[in-house]
């Protein structure tokens, strides 16, 4: 395994923007070059600590999934190889994990999916027989599976700061009322369509979040990544029981162990132990050996 990144420093292209674990370069006009850091970001902070591999195993799976996705909705994939695009004694911190893609206007909110009750969706409920303001039937459990996917979105906030969630009135606002249904039934199959394929491979994607940007004329894309584990919720299926939260293939379990380390989920936030870091690059890989093997 190659050595952790936490930051690239690629100084042939301009450097434009550094999120919570992509760093973003311009190519030309029409193209920019995200390099997937190993960078991990829980409760909206970026820890100090970098996941060994995280960015390579990230970038496969949004790539398996955008290709598999294409047909409901144009992604911002070139096909470019990044290597082309860096100076060649950059080569090592792009190969594996970056992309070369479409120069898109990223629409002002985060499109969430749930196909489950868990998380703050749990917490509401418990409250208000509601999700995001969505009322609900009394009588659900912790995780269990909605009667039909939600679209829930959110806010995007900057590096440090907390999404919130909002109606989806507040999204036709934000967006337009055609955009925003556009946004919203692209979000309900894309989900649809990815759940039924993970179902097959033992995995529940108990909810998910998607980003989408425009084109000069327009046109929708999904952009950013793709159900991968830190936009998702994964859950082995053959270890799902409503009541309970299952264990995952995802951050969870670097959020389980913050949960209970005490720390006020404000920045800095604390260094992982090595066994918490390895463990959660572990649980990344074999959601990707789960989602791509024949």
């Amino acid at each position: 395994m190659t050595t952790p990144m936490y930051q690239s420093s690629i100084h042939s292209l301009p450097l434009l923007n550094r999120g919570k674990v992509r760093d973003i370069y311009a190519v030309d006009d029409q193209h920019l070059l995200i390099v997937t850091t190993d960078r991990l970001s829980a409760f909206d902070v970026v820890l100090p600590t970098p996941i060994p591999g995280k960015g390579e195993v990230l970038t496969a799976i949004s790539d398996f999934w955008f290709d598999r996705l294409k047909d409901i909705i144009p992604n911002q994939l070139t096909g470019i190889p990044p290597e082309t695009v860096v100076a060649p004694q950059e080569h090592d911190q792009v190969r594996g994990r970056a992309i070369v893609v479409k120069k898109l206007a990223p629409l002002p909110i985060e499109a969430i999916v749930r196909g489950y009750l868990v998380g703050s969706g749990w917490k509401e409920y418990k409250a208000n027989s509601s999700v995001c303001g969505i009322p609900l039937p009394e009588g659900f459990k912790e995780a269990d599976k909605l009667p039909e996917p939600l679209f829930t979105p959110s806010t995007k906030a900057a590096a440090g700061a907390h999404d919130e969630n909002i109606s989806y009135e507040k999204a036709e606002e934000l967006l337009g009322k055609e955009l925003a249904a556009q946004v919203r039934d692209a979000c309900i199959t894309l989900y649809k369509e990815a759940a039924a394929y993970a179902a097959s491979k033992g995995i529940i994607i108990a909810d998910t979040k998607f980003e989408f940007g425009q084109d000069a004329q327009g046109k929708l894309y999904l952009i950013d990544e793709a159900l991968t584990p830190d936009s998702s919720r994964f859950w082995p299926a053959d270890q799902y029981r409503p009541g309970s939260n299952p264990p995952s293939f995802d951050k969870q379990y670097v959020r389980d162990w913050l949960e209970a380390s005490g720390w006020n989920k404000q920045a800095p936030g604390p260094e992982l132990p090595p066994a918490v870091a390895a463990k959660t690059g572990e649980k990344y890989r074999e959601a990707l050996k789960r989602l791509t093997e024949s």
